[in-house]
């Protein structure tokens, strides 16, 4: 220690704070490097047991991945435009893999809809019925889930436990179940991904609500307000920007669930994105995922806009300018 003090110049209380310092940042060293290699122990095993599982090929396949890609292509370019307006091909041999009219739904005379659009239409519209049901109900019982509003009793608990079995299960799975009552087609995917979205929405919605400022709330309390109108009057409007971007965020993976769902009979452009990379329909395929990302990044860029309306543009330009 007298070393210590001697060669930093610290008196002997300081040098035994850095000592201390010194020694448990070499402490929390050792327990990172620990940390480090258990988690490349697990993935190495995860990765054995990939390749057993898959026959022993997982890594004798993986010089081969993008072959898929590299074969999987159209004859030109302008073939994904043609699919995707449904517009006469001139590679047209009577099969289905260049027949793009005959998918056109014509809406008045000759003015149609081209198929996939009009399929991205449905898969789009489950997912916005999805989230409005899913984030109605949500926005319902969030609060009831809030310690800071109802306390730690039994309401908050059987709420709770609501929204966690109606997250447990993946959209595909209660998808799964429900077409067997519902029948194949969008019903049975709003239902499946409105229920996700209750549990999903619902616990951001009440982590949002549990992180609120109380004073307002404590101003009505004492004024003599009733829980509906403090909740309405002072919770509810610090939260709303928040629950409109998570709904925003939740229609994004509404749309990418719905599709995945439409592949399992829910209807909408999964389904036939699943038919065309089934047949080996190149150009149908890339435009099938070029209007999915081109949508994507429109409800992306709407979910901005919303915000700034929301919260105010000069509270970004706040934040943007001590960046």
């Amino acid at each position: 220690m007298a070393d210590l003090s001697q060669s930093t110049g610290l008196s002997t209380s300081s040098a035994t704070l850095l000592r201390h310092y010194r020694s448990q940042v070499f402490v929390r060293r050792i327990y990172s490097a620990i940390g480090v290699v258990l988690v490349l122990v697990a993935l190495l095993a995860a990765m054995n047991f990939a390749n057993a599982a898959n026959s022993g090929k997982f890594f004798d396949r993986i010089p081969y991945m993008f072959d898929f890609l590299k074969n999987f292509v159209p004859n030109d370019p302008f073939e994904i435009f043609r699919a995707m307006f449904d517009l006469p091909s001139p590679y047209a041999d009577g099969s289905l893999k260049f027949d793009y009219v005959s998918d056109r739904h014509y809406v008045l005379g000759s003015f149609y809809i081209p198929n996939f659009i009009y399929q991205l239409i449905i898969t789009v519209n489950i997912a916005i019925v999805s989230t409005i049901i899913g984030g109605g109900l949500a926005f319902f019982l969030c609060f009831f889930a809030a310690t800071n509003l109802v306390g730690a009793g039994p309401v908050r608990w059987v709420v709770r436990r609501i929204m966690e079995v109606f997250r447990a299960f993946p959209e595909i799975v209660i998808a799964g179940l429900l077409t067997a009552v519902l029948s194949i087609g969008p019903i049975a995917a709003i239902a499946a991904v409105s229920l996700h979205t209750i549990g999903a929405l619902g616990k951001l919605f009440f982590e949002v609500v549990e992180n609120a400022d109380m004073k307002p709330e404590e101003g009505l309390r004492s004024v003599g307000a009733n829980w509906l109108e403090r909740v309405r009057y002072a919770i509810v409007p610090q939260v709303m920007p928040n629950f409109v971007s998570y709904a925003l965020l939740r229609t994004e993976i509404n749309v990418r669930a719905s599709t995945i769902i439409g592949a399992v009979g829910g209807g909408g452009i999964g389904e036939v994105f699943r038919l065309s990379i089934g047949r080996d329909h190149a150009a149908k395929t890339y435009a099938i995922i070029i209007l999915l990302l081109i949508t994507i990044v429109c409800i992306d860029q709407f979910s901005s806009w919303l915000r700034h309306k929301l919260v105010g543009r000069q509270s970004f330009e706040l934040g943007r300018g001590e960046a």
